[in-house]
């Protein structure tokens, strides 16, 4: 057995010494003594305990604390949360609750009194060997809770470890389980496979294995479909790739997982060659309806869905500056950063040319220098407002006066010389005279 003296906090220490004080037993359970064997930064302190659950209570009666899940207690120090878990199993000791833990590398506990891992299922040979082993019968395990479905995979993927061909086998035979999982839990361990380094290779798995299938089967209506002479992959593996090169941040990673979702079903061959005419406002409606199923939140799903339904930019040099200030109206001023950095991801998993990404650049480059320039491209950037326009033409509030402002919006996309007080009143008047 090892000996590791990882730094445990002094809060996990009091919970520790309390809990033995009053006569149970305790120990670091989980990640943390994983985490530790790995020399990883430690983010979750888990202690389990012979004491059942109303003892905790009590014994922690004047710490915050909650109860989220069944039989856990939830102890917040500094605003970090401790979660103490009475021993699982009816035997109530160590030995049972070990054996029901999901993978060997989660299986070990640490002894905070003599820094002895104590380590029934060699967790720590597995940590060694880089692989991911179900306990037991890796079958059993997925039963128990089928979000370890995409657990093992997630643990795979931001470990780097490779799962043995049994638990891969479990993977395959209790997948369809996996629609019993509450969605926000299915939801948040997409997340985190979406931040991985390479989450490419996440999905080839969950494809293999039939997990995707089980709760995202729209991203499967691309596998092995061919597209066109712009793209070298199918629209599977351009997809995932997009994913690939995207960086890491939670909108982007969601925008570039379902930004061509819809292309399967708008996929039609025109004298042979393959089209998806509206796949990006399609693939928006689509989004949408995914991500509610998934339970995100209202903003995420506007974030995506808009970033999706703007994505297909197809700029060229001859664009004028006018054109520019369009595309940044259409996006919205707080989008299009994000959508230029989505469009260089999804340019670069097309597999092809450079030619695209150096428009790209140059794209990026007017753009911010339109914004640098404070260009007028919203209705709220024009140097007059509804009040102006209804004490000019003696309007209500109303369709008219917001019509007079769309326009006012255009003509100083155009020209923005004219957005000032004196230009923009003498259009006002001018188009009252003209009406």
């Amino acid at each position: 057995m090892a000996r590791i003296t990882p730094d445990i906090p002094g809060f996990v220490a009091f919970v520790i010494e309390r809990l033995k004080a009053a006569g149970h037993e305790a120990y670091v359970v989980g990640g943390a003594v994983r985490d530790a064997l790995l020399k990883r930064p430690i983010m979750d302190w888990d202690v389990a305990t012979s004491a059942p659950a109303d003892r905790i209570k009590a014994i922690f009666h004047d710490q915050r604390q909650f109860t989220l899940r069944h039989d856990t207690v939830t102890l917040v120090h500094s605003g970090a949360h401790f979660e103490v878990t009475p021993f699982r199993g009816v035997e109530n000791d160590l030995a049972s609750d070990l054996s029901r833990r999901d993978f060997t590398i989660n299986a070990m506990a640490l002894d905070p009194d003599g820094s002895q891992v104590i380590d029934p299922f060699h967790g720590e040979s597995d940590i060694q060997q880089r692989v991911l082993r179900a306990i037991g019968n890796p079958e059993d395990r997925f039963r128990e809770d089928p979000l370890r479905l995409l657990r093992c995979v997630r643990l795979a993927a931001e470990l780097r470890f490779r799962i043995d061909s049994d638990t891969v086998k479990g993977l395959g035979a209790t997948a369809f389980l996996l629609p019993s999982v509450a969605p926000e839990r299915i939801r948040d361990e997409l997340m985190k496979i979406l931040m991985t380094q390479r989450p490419s290779r996440s999905f080839y798995l969950m494809v293999r294995t039939g997990i995707l299938k089980a709760f995202l089967p729209e991203l499967l209506e691309g596998y092995l479909k061919r597209q066109n002479h712009h793209h070298r992959h199918t629209i599977f593996r351009h997809i995932v790739l997009t994913i690939d090169h995207v960086r890491p941040d939670p909108v982007l990673r969601l925008t570039a997982l379902l930004h061509d979702i819809a292309k399967p079903r708008t996929r039609v061959q025109i004298r042979g060659t393959w089209r998806f005419y509206g796949h990006e406002e399609e693939g928006a409606i689509l989004a949408g309806d995914i991500l509610s199923r998934l339970r995100f939140n209202s903003e995420a799903i506007q974030r995506v869905a808009h970033l999706i339904r703007y994505h297909m930019i197809g700029y060229d040099s001859e664009w004028t500056d006018a054109a520019i200030r369009r595309l940044i109206q259409r996006a919205g001023i707080e989008y299009i950063h994000d959508l230029l950095q989505f469009r260089r991801a999804d340019l670069l998993a097309h597999g092809l040319t450079d030619q695209d990404l150096a428009l790209t650049n140059e794209l990026e480059a007017r753009v911010s220098d339109q914004i640098r320039r404070a260009a007028p491209t919203r209705r709220e950037d024009l140097a007059v407002d509804g009040d102006t326009v209804m004490e000019i033409t003696g309007l209500p509030s109303g369709p008219e006066v917001g019509r007079i402002l769309r326009d006012l919006n255009e003509k100083v996309l155009d020209h923005p010389e004219l957005n000032n007080r004196d230009d923009l009143t003498a259009l006002i008047r001018l188009m009252q005279t003209s009406a």
